[in-house]
Formats: structure tokens, sequence, C-alpha cells
């Protein structure tokens, strides 16, 4: 994880700062939102028809599984791709990114096949066990470390998955060594948003007039609070993906603008607490 959380927030300011000159860059983790709920829709449906035995076709089932990680993979290159434009002194919009990400649409369809498949692997291994718990947390922390480049690497130097996870290990390596963390702080800011949302909807069930139901008041502080935890996570998902890119294109030896060199290059580096 970062040195602090003081350094992390400074990474976000410089993300923030970015996202302000195209706002639009918001819509990619809403669109990808909104086809979840879609897909999810019908691989629920599908999924009790399997379980009473109407259907018996595990291969649609598994198609629909990697919909729902080809969907927000899909946004999540269209985000990068045009944070990348941005950063790089051009003027993207909604829809060059999604032109961009669909050039290599096979590419990330592919990609979504192949995290889909090890996330499954990895949930089967850590139900079999709290010995295999220990081993799953190391591989997946292996696993997001080794993979983080993947999408920049497919929208921007055109390699398919396989060679792409090649590339993004071998891009980490030589940028930021090997002392590094596979987990970032900005995971840290989606706990304090989900905390957010909980004391919005708590608040919004303690205003609501005394006249109202019981039941009224919980369903619209629930109400509020899904609302406040959606717009929360749709900024934080685009504030990672431009810190992505950024990341990216300072590997590449370029200066992303609106950010620091130096803040960047130790973005990934470990730093031991002194004994």
């Amino acid at each position: 994880m970062f040195a602090t959380i003081g350094h992390t927030f400074e990474l976000m300011k410089m993300s923030w700062g970015v996202l302000m000159k195209d706002r639009e860059l918001i819509f990619f983790p809403i669109f990808s939102a909104i086809g979840l709920v879609i897909l999810s829709i019908f691989t629920i449906g599908y999924t009790a028809q399997l379980i009473v035995g109407q259907t018996d076709s595990l291969l649609i089932l598994f198609v629909l599984i990697v919909l729902i990680y080809f969907i927000p993979i899909f946004f999540n290159a269209a985000l990068v791709s045009a944070g990348i434009e941005r950063l790089r002194g051009g003027d993207p919009n909604v829809k060059s990114g999604i032109s961009h990400a669909a050039k290599h649409i096979h590419h990330i369809f592919m990609w979504a096949v192949i995290v889909s498949i090890v996330i499954t692997i990895l949930r089967l291994l850590r139900c079999m066990g709290h010995r295999c718990s220990f081993i799953v947390t190391i591989l997946r922390a292996t696993w997001m470390l080794h993979t983080f480049f993947v999408v920049p690497v497919i929208v921007s130097e055109g390699h398919g998955p396989v060679s792409s996870i090649k590339r993004s290990a071998s891009i980490v390596r030589e940028t930021w060594g090997q002392q590094v963390t596979a987990y970032f702080a900005f995971r840290f800011f989606y706990i304090v948003a989900v905390v957010l949302a909980v004391g919005a909807a708590f608040l919004a069930t303690q205003i609501i007039p005394s006249q109202y139901s019981q039941q009224t008041s919980l369903i619209t502080g629930m109400a509020v609070g899904a609302m406040l935890l959606i717009i929360e996570i749709a900024l934080l998902q685009t504030l990672e993906g431009i810190f992505k890119a950024a990341l990216y294109i300072y590997a590449m030896g370029g200066q992303p603008e609106g950010f620091d060199l130096r803040t960047l290059q130790t973005a990934y580096r470990y730093q031991p607490q002194a004994a």
C-alpha cells in the first residue's frame, strides 16, 4: 500500500484535476454499472432456471459470467484510452474512448475470459478451507500486481491478453523494481465511500417527518445511501482509471499532463517503517 494516505490523496488530487478538464470521463463507470445491472437480471433468471432444471446449458451460464466481467473491463478500457489521450495533451470524449476500446474488443473479450476463469478458480480454492485462503490471498495479490497494466497495454500497444500479461509484469519490474505492493490505497477510499453512504442512509431515516411510516423512512434512507454509493464508486473508479493511465505513460517514459513525476516514481514502492 502507499507509504501514507496523504501521498495517495495527492495522487487523487492530480487525477481530480484531470477529471475536471474532461468531466464526461465519469460516464464510463456509469455506463458499466447500467450494463451490469441489466445483465445481472438475465444471469440471475437463467441461474434460477438452471437450478430448477428448466435448462441444462452451463455454456450459456459461463458466457453470461464472462460478459459480467467483460462489461466493466470494456468501459475501463474506454476510460483508460480517453485518460491516456487527455494526459498526452489531447481532448477526448465518451465517443472517442468507446471507439478506441472497440478497436480492441476481441482482445478485451479474451482478457475477460481469462479473468473470469482465474477468479473462479481462486474462489473455488478459497472455499476449500482456511489453509487455502492464505494461498489464495498471495495468488490474488500476485495476479493483481502483474496484470495491473494489461488494459493500458491492450488499448495502447494492441497486444493480445497473454502477451499483455507478460508486458504488464515487465513494466512493473522495470519501472518500480521488486519492492512493490499489489493493493493500492485507493481501496481505502472505497471503504470510506461505503461508510459515508451508510451514514447518509442513517441520517436520511432520521430526518423523515414523523407522520411517515417507519417502512417509508427505511426505504428512503436506503435509496439515499444507494444513490450516494453509486456516485462515489463511479467517481473513484474514474479517478483510478486516470491514475492507471498516468502510471502507464510515466512507465513509458512520458510526462502525463497534470501529474508530478516524482510522485508517480514512488507510487508503487513500499516504504518499510523504521524499527
